[in-house]
């Protein structure tokens, strides 16, 4: 695993402006970057976990993540099949260091790891995982903290879960009002033991939450529409649950930690960062989007085509991109000195790949303000004076 240190840390008034702060990582990184928000996570939201659909699903809580364009974002909760049997599912964390607020990404892995010691609910009490436990390669639910139809599925038990700590909605580590608990260090041996990053599903169901305005936390207030879903990736449809209530009745995202912090949570493996992705491959197929309805029959088959048509354009082009670096790092490979050419091609790569991925976001949010627009009623004309 490499270890990245002595990172360069670049601020611009701009980014200082709006609460963020740019780390630019070493060359040896690819140029790859990460974010840390001087503004806290909104507390997390209240709601009911949707009932287990599908069997040998592992629930996944629900998180606030960010957006650089609208801020912190909701991503729904939802039950989501492990990459393989055996593996259980670590929650990412907010976490209070070096002046801002760093996300560390979560991970499948034989045992739970440190999460922040966030009480996400529903078996994820802030240490380890009670809503379930494997057996051989069929998964046992814990009825006790976890939604499951018992009626169809039979792989099941119930056990009290006693919490011993002080529950509450706060969605971050250390710092001003987080959560003061500090890595076991079976928790720092789970994060050091080989795991594998969200899957493909978990990345689109990201994708599908950072597209919807609503999940916005500026526009929901901290009280999100979609909470959490029954199947990743479906923002509508059956089973998906709103939240009853924002998790405090202040808006965390407007606190600024401006007091002197407690010394910082180290993440617990650099790989929990975020990375961005270098190569079109590394992008999740692009979401199909259902648009909201307008109540008028006529424009909504409009508006679905417009989504569709969108989805399938840029669909191709990611596919196109994806094509034609497979084909630059087949003709690097037969230069001399390829060795060296490729970190530039790499670099090239991740250019072209984020150029992509910020582009198609913009086309899908100008198409989904377009669409909110009401349409001009014919005739209308200037008011009488």
């Amino acid at each position: 695993m490499r270890q990245i240190s002595n990172s360069l840390r670049v601020l611009s008034a701009c980014a200082l402006t709006l609460g963020l702060t740019m780390i630019a990582l070493p060359g040896d990184a690819v140029a790859q970057m990460s974010v840390t928000i001087t503004l806290a996570p909104p507390a997390l939201p209240v709601y009911e976990q949707p009932v287990l659909v599908q069997e040998g699903a592992i629930w996944a809580p629900g998180y606030w993540d960010y957006d650089q364009e609208n801020g912190y974002f909701w991503v729904p909760g939802t039950w989501v099949q492990p990459p393989e049997a055996g593996l259980l599912w670590t929650p990412g964390y907010w976490g209070w260091g070096d002046g801002g607020y760093a996300w560390n990404e979560g991970y499948w892995g034989p045992t739970v790891g440190f999460y922040g010691g966030i009480d996400y609910g529903f078996g994820y009490s802030g240490r380890g995982y009670s809503g379930g436990h494997w057996q051989g390669q069929q998964f046992y639910y814990n009825t006790a903290v976890s939604q499951v139809n018992v009626t169809n599925i039979h792989n099941t038990y119930t056990q009290t879960v006693v919490n011993n700590t002080t529950v509450n909605r706060v969605s971050f580590n250390g710092g001003t009002g987080g959560v003061a608990v500090r890595p076991s260090a079976e928790e720092q041996a789970a994060a050091r033991a080989p795991h594998q990053a969200a899957t493909a599903v978990q990345v689109q169901h990201r994708q599908a939450a950072m597209a919807d305005h609503t999940l916005v936390a500026s526009v929901n207030h901290g009280k999100p529409p979609i909470a959490a879903t029954p199947r990743p990736a479906e923002l509508n449809g059956a089973g998906v649950v709103r939240a009853s209530a924002a998790g405090s009745p202040r808006e965390a995202s407007k606190a600024v930690a401006t007091s002197k912090a407690p010394q910082p949570v180290a993440a617990a493996t650099p790989t929990e960062r975020r990375p961005s992705p270098v190569h079109a491959a590394e992008l999740p197929p692009v979401a199909h989007q259902a648009v909201p309805s307008t109540g008028n029959v006529e424009r909504d088959k409009a508006n679905q085509q417009q989504q569709d048509a969108l989805h399938d354009s840029q669909e191709k082009q990611r596919q196109e991109l994806q094509q034609k670096q497979a084909a630059d790092h087949e003709q690097a490979a037969k230069q001399p000195a390829a060795n060296a050419n490729m970190k530039a091609l790499e670099q090239q790569h991740q250019a072209q790949t984020q150029a992509l991925a910020q582009r198609h976001a913009t086309e899908q949010k100008t198409l989904r303000e377009t669409q909110q627009k009401k349409p001009e009623e014919k005739g209308q004309g200037a008011p009488h004076s």
